[in-house]
């Protein structure tokens, strides 16, 4: 038994008005009761996971002393490598039990942005790395392209309204690297409560349970996917963009029972950013009086750097 809702994104892109308009609803009810769905019919194929999650497992494996020469200096680890328990969730001081990488947008036609962004991180010793992580990057951008477009609709938008936002948006591609656990944790978790910062976030079938998610009654349940599904929730810009209507779900990365202590989680969330100028003010035609605008003007790219501040990747 799934315990969040299941949409079929084929539903949104069929010629059928009525199939398009029931994915809107559904994923649109789902965002509004407990901000996550799992969604089949995306454009990932079974083989490019699979090369991924090789790609991704030859990283991690490598010498530390490798991978700690891709760790870059001063871009607050938006791309390349960010070490073990470098980052802490907002609120917390203990670092996470995870290492991970980075890839980022791959800008077409847009100097400014190129030379706004890092430059993406080349890893000599895996050739197919860079060229698998750019793949599936592509292939979740494109569908959160969709996605997006459903929710504007639900949101009372022209449907094509996140569009110019998100294309060449600093999204990042994220695969984690949860190492076995040696000792006994004082106060760390894989990965600690948080929301997401960006407008989506789309995970493909983690490897290995975990994931919980907290539903409105403050409880914990596990978010269980089929494995041709993507976890799929909503982040805080889109969060704060609509008033709350589309909630940003609290979420952790519980530690593994004891007897699974000694193996490793691999994870792979793609963050859909849009691009810096995009204003997140609350959407006029979500508030009123049952609704008063709950957030101050802010664009995505002040956002953004607030949040990196609070969870210690980049310093004031």
């Amino acid at each position: 038994m799934q315990n969040i809702p299941s949409v079929d994104l084929r539903d949104f892109l069929s010629d059928d008005p009525v199939r398009k308009q029931k994915f809107v609803n559904e994923i649109g009810k789902a965002y509004e009761d407990i901000g996550f769905v799992a969604l089949k019919g995306h454009f990932l194929d079974d083989q490019l996971v699979e090369n991924l999650y090789s790609e991704v497992r030859n990283f991690f494996s490598l010498p530390l002393e490798t991978k700690a020469k891709y760790e870059i200096p001063g871009i607050g680890g938006q791309r390349g490598y960010v070490s073990f328990g470098k980052e802490s969730a907002k609120g917390r001081t203990t670092g996470d039990l995870k290492e991970f990488w980075h890839f980022g947008q791959y800008v077409e036609n847009n100097p400014k942005l190129e030379a706004e962004y890092p430059k993406n991180v080349m890893v000599d010793e895996l050739p197919k790395f860079n060229e698998v992580g750019k793949e599936a990057y592509q292939k979740l951008e494109k569908t959160g392209i969709y996605v997006l477009r459903a929710l504007a609709i639900y949101l009372g938008l022209d449907e094509f309204y996140f569009d110019n936002y998100i294309k060449n948006g600093n999204s990042i591609l994220r695969p984690i690297h949860y190492p076995p656990i040696q000792d006994e944790p004082k106060d760390a978790v894989r990965a600690a409560a948080h929301g997401d910062i960006n407008l989506i976030t789309l995970l493909m079938g983690a490897q290995g349970k975990g994931l919980q998610v907290q539903n409105h009654k403050g409880e914990w349940i596990d978010a269980i996917a089929q494995d041709d599904e993507l976890v799929i929730n909503v982040g805080d810009m889109l969060s704060r963009h609509s008033n709350n209507k589309l909630k940003s779900t609290i979420h952790q990365v519980v530690n593994p029972p004891r007897e699974l202590w000694g193996t490793s989680r691999f994870s792979i969330p793609f963050f859909m950013h849009p691009i810096s100028e995009m204003p997140l003010n609350v959407l006029e035609n979500t508030i009123d009086d049952e609704h008063p605008k709950a957030f101050d003007d802010i664009t995505a790219g002040e956002f953004l750097t607030e949040r990196l501040i609070e969870l210690g990747l980049i310093k004031k």
